[in-house]
């Protein structure tokens, strides 16, 4: 099978079962505005995967319908229960920045093999893709999904960094978990401050920065709108336009101050007590996982176990949500989280034994 039909047959299927997927999305959703957009989605997933059937006939290939595994719906409606609507356009938009760049790059590896009917069709494909990513960008800011990528990365932070540290103690305190329990838990609550502050911190340096800029670009347009006209052209000088365009579209923009200043800057509501807050009760949550195992043992290698059990399930149900929601490889995803967590637990085991034979700490 060539690798042309390969790649065809995967759109296919992809498509298809996006258009399932926005469908049944549409029908439980509660929010009219929302449902409709899910409904008109998966219209148009239909008519994408209906020239990807399309193509394959024409070269003598009759697809089988898709048949879609009950695990991924399911997955699909759990996350929207149980984190929201915010946490599902989150993660389907990555799945759509993803079509674009496949689509894209099929496009130009496999143009010359295509007719000009289909390489225009293609090109409308991808025109509804970054259509549908747009769509998910503007529902990002309705649902804050910022904070959903803070509470996912908070709870992989916990997870790793308290698993290695749990698992570092058990080499040196096997016959004390409570005491490697209560060690873990300050290590957490230490880290999940230190987090939520870091976050806190970030999101308002960069707002307070953003505001001294607007401020400062505000002065320059009422002050000086010649002076302003120039550092516009200079800037788009240095993005590469021939200095006769540049001096046209600099004067049209120097005219319309609010508008190039938000469009240099952005426009963001992110809300750092909001980012603190998921940030580090999500480090929390992680930290229950590899700890818990410690505070019900009786010794701390009986622990360490169950530890890494928990901890390595945990992460591979995150790895496999964000897989199925984003459109890549589920073993690819759940094996890079649970590879790298469980590596640094090693390391961490390993690094433990060192101490204990280099200082002797060994509590029995």
């Amino acid at each position: 099978m060539s690798r042309l039909i390969e790649l065809a047959e995967k759109f296919y299927r992809d498509e298809y079962t996006d258009s399932v997927l926005y469908s049944r999305l549409a029908k439980a959703e509660k929010d009219e505005r929302i449902k409709a957009e899910f409904q008109r989605l998966a219209q148009i997933e239909s008519e994408h995967a209906s020239f990807w059937y399309e193509f394959l006939k024409r070269r003598g290939v009759k697809p089988e319908k898709p048949k879609i595994g009950r695990f991924h719906f399911t997955s699909v409606f759990v996350l929207r229960r149980v984190l929201g609507a915010g946490a599902v356009t989150s993660l389907l938009e990555m799945g759509e920045r993803d079509a674009v760049k496949k689509y894209y790059r099929f496009l130009t590896e496999y143009s010359s093999e295509m007719s000009e009917d289909e390489r225009e069709r293609l090109k409308s494909v991808i025109l509804d893709e970054l259509e549908h990513e747009k769509f998910f960008r503007e529902e990002e800011k309705t649902f804050h999904t910022e904070n959903i990528r803070d509470l996912v990365l908070g709870m992989n932070d916990g997870l790793v960094e308290i698993l290695g540290a749990v698992t570092g103690l058990s080499a040196v305190y096997p016959n004390r978990p409570e005491l490697i329990g209560i060690s873990g838990l300050i290590v957490g609550v230490a880290g999940a401050l230190s987090m939520g502050i870091g976050a806190f911190i970030s999101v308002r340096s960069q707002r307070q920065v953003n505001e001294a800029l607007r401020e400062k670009m505000e002065v320059l347009f009422r002050v000086s709108p010649e002076r302003a006209r120039e550092e516009i052209m200079e800037r788009l000088m240095e993005g590469g336009l021939p200095k006769e365009i540049a001096e046209k579209t600099a004067e049209e923009l120097a005219q319309k101050g609010d508008a190039v200043i938000s469009l240099l800057l952005g426009e963001s509501d992110e809300n750092e007590v909001r980012s603190a807050l998921y940030t580090g009760l999500s480090y929390l949550l992680g930290v229950a996982f590899p700890v818990t195992p410690y505070f019900l043992a009786s010794s701390s290698l009986t622990a360490l176990p169950f530890s890494i059990l928990l901890a390595g399930s945990v992460l591979g149900v995150v790895g496999t949500m964000v897989a199925l929601l984003s459109g890549i490889s589920i073993r690819k995803k759940a094996l890079e989280m649970v590879s790298t967590g469980l590596g640094a637990a090693f390391l961490s085991y390993l690094f433990g034994r060192l101490m204990e034979a280099v200082f002797h700490v060994s509590a029995l």
